[in-house]
């Protein structure tokens, strides 16, 4: 049997050799006719629609002999006698390129694979700049631009802001128009929001940093002043500002309309695999981000001139910039590619054809309505197509389950590092860099895994759901590992009395009388390790008075320090710059069932996601897509780290004090910081764990005798995709 090539040009998927299907019809009655052969100069009409189709017709090859083309000059469409739909696809362009210029060397792109890298390019860059860079330089923008933590805070949550506004418009206007342009224009304007966030860099002057005395040993400190007004340099929030509204503008036909065009595109059975792909390029993105944006900040910010002050000085401020120009530039290149793809590839007709659906069906029969090939074009669909999806309760409580889980990634995104550097004593680049160890393998491997068993075990929609939930409940019981902690390391005045008796009430008393001469400032923390392994608050509160740098780790040390105990042992009475290492035995086991935890999160995000498609009709995926992500962060993604930093800064035990102002907390009380943990994940899980047993409960499949590439195909029936291969041209594999 011959097969059909496929020609990219203007009459969309038209053939350019005589097709010459001669094997015998299966219909008795037309044995031995064959297809006749037709000329690619014909009008061919062989598009089919998204869900319009009939009763009991497994292929169109099935239909007995009719012509597959239709010959009538000005026919817009034909119709088989069994009632599966071919729509006309002439003046659909299915080429590579940019208007007229469709080079050939472009074509070689022009496949599922082409597409799912330049979106993975995509989204790395995405997931680099917005949850990578920001995160990095959110401290040095606030001391470079004189930036208070609420500022910053809205700065950060004004790219949740703009996606919350642009979700709507774009996944009901874009999922029903030309996706590739809706994504390359969104991929440009991030790019653009990226050099917007590092031009004020460029526009201020030179960053000098208040040089002051020495201060930190005892008897040098002197007083900081504190700032009366506002620094005019704080007005450059609202170029951040803008610079993260636009990033949110931008990717958010990303994670809408680049799902649902990698779900049209490839086969049913391989779709969570590449959805998978995708996200796991999402979230290797900020783990770039968080390395590559450390190694900047290591860059004085004034590039050329010349400074004393070393980078853990607490007035340095890194190249924050840097990445931002180098995304913003990456972004605008790749987003070429994107804007040149066709609205669909060279042969996503046969996925199409053997497309079986899997929506929800409603009691009143109302989701037939989405089958429509018209429905959805204009605004006046819109209320009845949002209607849909609130009567859909699989839908409904996909999005809850979903919800959930974005507080516990948002959450734990958030506040691991400081998780880890509180239970092991570490700095906070030392506890970023252990977090990033931490969730890239677990969550990276986790969402390709999700992808990888969908496809591997041929799952439909409540067998998906039924993943998710096992993945959910398999992580509600390794949380419980947040039953247990490492000890606070002893700190002087804080955790313990200088003497080394316990605090009544928890109460701080970082005055004793080895250093009550000393004139110790509060607002000065920088902890040192005595060499009786307490920590203190400051060199001072340590009432050390010298101070020289080790040559071999490169820390300062402080000598004659008169509230350390002196030994006989060499180095007694002296403190390093630092906290003390602790030697916590049960380490091991709890970044173990950490890493539990954040693979079984991530596990169940691409199953739950191709549940989503697979819930609603397809020419509502797009649609569904923009309101899942809206619940998602307006009822997790946003409220998510308010209602962890919440819970952990009740185990604060020493606050900053500014001025008289309390600032971020310093010294968390780790089993309370723990017990919190535990109450908050055990919550979501929980919350997460019955809306996805109730989402499996209220799932209603298709009834078991319709056809495929209906919009009431069976999941139990007779609609195995593998059944009804024969029945179609033989194809190649993905």
């Amino acid at each position: 049997m011959a097969m059909p090539q496929n020609s990219t040009g203007e009459n969309g998927f038209c053939f350019t050799q005589t097709l010459d299907f001669s094997r015998p019809s299966p219909c008795p009655s037309e044995a031995g006719r064959t297809f006749d052969a037709l000329s690619g100069q014909e009008a061919c009409k062989t598009l089919l629609s998204n869900g319009t189709a009939s009763s009991g017709v497994p292929s169109p090859s099935d239909s007995c002999a009719q012509p597959l083309c239709s010959t009538t000059p000005g026919e817009e469409e034909t119709q088989f006698s069994e009632g599966i739909k071919y729509v006309s696809a002439e003046g659909e362009e299915l080429a590579c390129g940019w208007g007229g210029f469709t080079p050939g060397c472009l074509q070689l792109f022009n496949t599922s694979k082409g597409v799912l890298f330049f979106l993975c390019v995509a989204s790395f860059l995405q997931g680099m700049t917005v949850n990578g860079f920001i995160n990095t330089v959110i401290t040095s923008i606030e001391r470079r631009f004189d930036l208070r933590s609420y500022q910053s805070g809205l700065i950060a949550s004004s790219y949740d802001i703009a996606a919350c506004v642009c979700l709507t418009f774009v996944s009901y206007f874009g999922g029903n128009g030309h996706k590739p342009r809706w994504l390359g224009w969104g991929v440009l304007v991030m790019g653009l929001g990226s050099l917007l966030f590092a031009l004020p860099h460029f526009t201020t002057g030179h960053y000098e940093a208040r040089s002051a005395a020495e201060v930190g040993v005892c008897g040098g400190n002197q007083s900081l002043p504190c700032a009366q007004a506002a620094s005019s340099l704080s007005s450059y929030r609202f170029v951040f500002m803008l610079g993260q509204f636009l990033h949110g503008m931008g990717a958010t036909p990303l994670y809408t309309l680049g799902v649902t065009y990698l779900d049209e595109n490839v086969k049913t059975n391989y779709s969570p695999v590449y959805i998978a792909v995708f996200y796991t390029a999402a979230i290797l993105g900020p783990a770039a981000g968080y390395l590559v944006g450390g190694m900047f900040l290591n860059i004085y910010t004034e590039i050329g001139r010349e400074t004393d002050m070393a980078p853990e000085n607490t007035l340095w401020v890194g190249a924050w910039w840097i990445g931002f120009l180098g995304a913003g530039a990456a972004s605008l290149l790749i987003s070429i590619p994107i804007l040149g793809y066709p609205q669909r590839l060279p042969g996503s007709q046969r996925y199409i054809v053997m497309r079986v659906s899997e929506a929800h069906q409603l009691k009143d029969g109302s989701h037939k309505k989405a089958s429509d090939p018209d429905f959805g074009k204009t605004v006046k669909d819109l209320p009845r197509s949002v209607l849909l999806l609130l009567k859909n309760p699989t839908f409904i409580f996909l999005c809850l389950a979903g919800a959930t889980e974005a507080t516990l990634i948002a959450g734990m995104s958030t506040f691991g590092p400081k998780f880890l550097e509180s239970q092991f004593s570490l700095s906070a680049s030392e506890a970023a860099t252990f977090f990033g160890f931490l969730v890239v393998p677990a969550g990276g491997g986790g969402t390709f895994l999700g992808g990888f068993l969908v496809n591997k075990f041929k799952l439909r929609c409540s067998g998906i759901i039924k993943l998710c939930l096992l993945c959910t409940v398999s992580s509600l019981l390794a949380i419980f590992i947040f039953f247990i902690h490492c000890p606070n390391m002893p700190m002087a005045g804080v955790t313990q009395m200088y003497e080394g008796s316990a605090l009544p009430g928890g109460q701080l008393n970082l005055t004793a009388t080895c250093n009550a001469e000393c004139g110790c400032l509060q607002e000065t923390y920088s902890p040192v390790c005595g060499s009786d392994n307490v920590m203190y608050y400051s060199p001072c509160h340590a009432g050390c008075k010298k101070v020289a740098e080790n040559l071999r780790n490169g820390k300062k040390v402080y000598y004659e320090c008169s509230c350390i105990e002196k030994t006989l042992l060499p180095g007694s009475g002296d403190a390093e710059a630092g906290k003390c290492s602790s030697s916590c035995a049960k380490r091991p086991l709890l970044l173990f069932f950490m890493f539990v935890v954040i693979l079984f999160t991530f596990l169940s995000s691409i199953p739950a996601l191709t549940a989503t498609l697979r819930c609603v009709s397809d020419r509502q995926r797009s649609f569904a897509l923009g309101i899942q992500w809206i619940v998602v962060r307006t009822l997790g993604g946003i409220p998510g780290p308010i209602a962890f930093g919440s819970m952990i800064d009740k185990s604060c035990l020493l606050w900053q004090d500014q001025c008289g102002e309390q600032g971020s907390c310093y010294v968390y009380q780790n089993s309370a910081m723990s017990r919190y943990t535990l109450i908050a994940g055990l919550v979501y899980k929980v919350l997460g764990t019955t809306f996805f047993i109730v989402a499996c409960l209220l799932y209603k499949p298709p009834p078991a005798e319709s056809a495929p590439g209906s919009s009431d195909t069976s999941e139990n029936g007779n609609g195995d995709l593998q059944e009804h291969k024969p029945s179609l041209p033989a194809e190649e594999d993905i």
